[in-house]
């Protein structure tokens, strides 16, 4: 006899996304605002016990959906006046692992992305001003075995930096 999946578990079993409902959404969506919001705090909120947040957020955090807790500093307080990101072009597709490894030595790279389009890496460096932009890229980034070239671009400015309001995308 033959069963058959429903379309939400055949999505998840695609996906290989873990199952969360709609209770663990709005848990998330209240630390994404305030991560420093007690559970108690929380609980009250969503009419629930202070024990389900802490049972949930648990299960969330053995899931991997919750991979720790980080606070937001503002770097141009404390010095850092210059984000730039760079297009990094590789030597071969399979040097990233190596690379993006090399990239994590320095302390200035904050992200790395592996990207289609022109470039084969994403980077972003956050520096004090664009003397020590140049010293990371030439004396650091560039000397990295691997990488062919790269492309640097200064951000003016950052108008947008938010998580997903995954309560407000349409599923």
């Amino acid at each position: 006899m033959l069963t058959r999946a429903s379309p939400a578990h055949l999505r998840n079993l695609m996906n290989d996304l873990p199952e969360i409902d709609e209770l663990d959404k709005q848990i998330l969506s209240k630390l994404i605002e305030d991560g420093k919001l007690p559970y108690t705090d929380i609980a009250k909120q969503l009419f629930v016990s202070s024990g389900t947040i802490h049972v949930r957020m648990k299960k969330m955090e053995q899931m991997g959906i919750v991979m720790g807790s980080s606070i937001v500093i503002d770097f141009h307080k404390l010095g850092y006046k210059v984000n730039a990101f760079l297009g990094i072009y590789l030597d071969k597709s399979s040097h990233y692992d190596a690379v993006a490894s090399q990239l994590a030595q320095v302390p200035e790279v904050v992200e790395a992305n592996y990207t289609t389009g022109l470039y084969n890496m994403l980077v972003k460096v956050v520096c004090k001003d664009t003397n020590h932009l140049r010293v990371v890229l030439h004396d650091k980034i560039e000397k990295i075995t691997g990488i062919q070239r790269l492309e640097s671009f200064i951000s003016l400015e950052q108008s947008i930096n938010r998580p997903v309001n995954f309560l407000a995308v349409a599923h």
